[in-house]
């Protein structure tokens, strides 16, 4: 097999032998070569992120009346009222880049109607996890590219999927067809260049996006394949078929990635390939986050298990009855609410599209060093009381710092990779109830007995906090106090967090990401809880927060996080998962 790089024609045989010869070599070398080897070999594996930056400036939603604008709201910043910066996002499922599932164009199968059927149920919180990766096969379509009269999209057909399979190899399942024009590395710009990317297709100014017609998305069922994705800015051809495409593939299961970009940088086949949204529930698309792995021997691993759907889901749902935010333990303290926006309805669907208006740290979600640090030069007035915790705090630790590192500065390796779970059930149940509220405190004693154990933390691993909290507590209201109300206001023990000593001791250790099973990293002491956020910023390092279900996780699972790509946001949802 051959295939053409921006150096030449590669003969994939001559390498396969090459690769060969090179891993007997290897077996010869002395153990401390080994390493190195291993080191070198994970040096080649590169994350490349296929996402759309969302920003206010940007054509991130859909143009039309009545879809909403994307808003980032900094609703406190650091100050006398708050130590953190705190967001909130007004987000439609429809922004930036984004995933499709089946009930956006399949209709509930209890409606009888002439689109129903059981993958009209299969909302963003229903998908199974094994569905939202696989092997990358980059269709090139360049040729399309604005080949078409004004508002018309020039159309990817099943030819254009039989010339990648004589050039490559045939597809099969657990392949994930992606759709190259680059047309989103074009036209998306901010406004009012923007405006080429969907508004003056809409508009009959400009050429449509080039897209598959209905009868690609047939000819790739056969092909059994169940995860697309284009750098289109829909997978609809204007101006008339993009509900039959819709329908012609998501009647058959599959989903799809709507505005990826940079999938020039994917090799055509062989990179890992994933889509990771916020588990809304009953949704029928999602902001999502996607990117591919790429280089080494990772990529093959994930590949494999995918296939095999060797895959854990660790968010759990996103719903306006289900605890997802912080209420405070005061009045007036708490986070912006989870809220559901319903603005357009479809009676072919009997459904309403939606958004959503919710706190940055709704559910899963990520926080970065800049959630409890201001930018470098910021004159920050806090409270007397937090002055106090501040002058603590650097005596024992050092100075707090500064940082601007917001979301989409964060790197994707950095949120992604081996897990190191540190079970810290056994604290549960060992904190006094006059002492409340109180969380149980993950000290560096806990995290060195941990390496006695288990051997020592490597750098890049992801450290994750099996607490058991949210597989405990997490349940609708009016059953939902258990998660946040009790703990914070002394009803009943905190959750186990990492203190900031734990915290500096993980970096020391060359960490780099921290996460925990229970509903922030903090816990309910308000004092320590703000420590821990200082440490974690101080060192660079960032945090994921509100996971569930880690017991099913084996130890040596491939963590995967991905946080939606909102330039200067403090926080961020997301979604994550373990392949095994």
């Amino acid at each position: 097999m051959r295939f053409a790089t921006v150096h030449g024609e590669v003969d994939m045989q001559k390498i396969s032998v090459f690769q060969s010869v090179l891993r007997g070599s290897l077996m010869l070398l002395p153990a401390w070569l080994l390493v190195q080897a291993a080191s070198a070999q994970e040096a080649t594996v590169r994350f490349i992120d296929c996402s759309l930056l969302v920003a206010p400036e940007y054509p991130a939603t859909w143009p039309t009346h009545p879809f909403p604008r994307f808003q980032l709201i900094h609703e406190q910043t650091i100050g006398q009222n708050s130590p953190f910066n705190l967001d909130v996002l007004l987000i439609d499922g429809n922004t930036g880049t984004q995933m499709d599932v089946p009930p956006h164009s399949v209709a509930r199968p209890e409606l009888k109607k002439e689109k129903s059927g059981p993958f009209g149920l299969s909302y963003t919180d229903r998908i199974e996890p094994w569905q939202f990766g696989g092997e990358a096969c980059v269709v090139d379509v360049r040729d399309l590219l604005d080949q078409a009269p004004l508002g018309v999209s020039p159309l990817v057909m099943p030819a254009h999927i039989e010339r990648f399979e004589k050039q490559y190899r045939p597809l099969k399942f657990g392949d994930v067809v992606l759709f190259r024009s680059d047309y989103s590395d074009k036209y998306y710009r901010p406004l009012p260049e923007g405006h080429r990317y969907i508004a003056d297709v809409v508009d009959r100014q400009a050429p449509g996006y080039p897209d598959p017609g209905p009868e690609t998305m047939e000819f790739l069922a056969t092909r059994k394949v169940m995860t697309l994705g284009t750098d289109s800015a829909s997978m609809g051809p204007m101006p008339t078929l993009a509900e039959p495409t819709h329908y012609a593939g998501l009647r058959h299961g599959m989903i799809w990635t709507e505005g990826a970009t940079n999938l020039g940088q994917l090799p055509p086949t062989g990179a890992f390939y994933c889509m990771l949204s916020p588990r809304h529930a009953m949704g029928p698309y999602s902001e999502t986050r996607v990117f591919a792995i790429a280089g080494g021997d990772l990529p093959k691993r994930l590949i494999d298990a995918t296939r095999q759907k060797k895959v854990v889901d660790l968010s759990p749902t996103l719903a306006m009855n289900l605890p997802v935010t912080n209420p405070g333990s005061l009045a007036g303290r708490h986070r912006q609410v989870y809220v559901k926006v319903d603005f357009l309805y479809s009676p072919d669907l009997d459904m309403w599209h939606h958004t959503h208006l919710m706190d940055a740290t709704a559910g899963t979600h990520l926080v970065t060093p800049s959630f409890a640090l201001p930018p470098a030069g910021a004159a920050v007035e806090y409270s007397p009381e937090v002055r106090g915790w501040l002058a603590e705090y650097e005596s024992q630790f050092g100075a707090r710092g500064f940082s601007s590192r917001t979301v989409e500065q964060v790197p994707l390796d950095w949120t992604c990779g081996s897990a190191r779970i540190v079970d810290v059930t056994s604290l549960v149940g060992t904190t006094e109830a006059s002492q409340w509220p109180a969380s149980p405190e993950i000290t560096v004693e806990m995290l060195k007995a941990n390496e006695t154990q288990n051997g020592e933390f490597q750098p890049g691993q992801i450290v994750v906090f099996r607490t058991g909290h949210l597989d405990t507590h997490f349940k609708p209201s009016p059953d939902d106090k258990g998660v946040w109300s009790d703990p914070l206001t002394g009803k009943s023990e905190g959750w186990p967090a990492p203190g900031p000593a734990a915290v500096m001791y993980l970096q020391s250790k060359g960490i780099r990401c921290v996460a925990t099973d229970a509903p922030d990293l903090g816990g309910v002491d308000a004092r320590r809880a703000l420590m821990t956020y200082w440490a974690l910023g101080s060192k660079d390092m960032v945090g994921i927060e509100f996971l569930h279900n880690v017991a099913a996780m084996t130890p040596d699972a491939y963590f995967l996080f991905a946080a939606i790509r909102i330039r200067d946001a403090h926080a961020a949802p997301g979604r994550a998962i373990a392949i095994e």
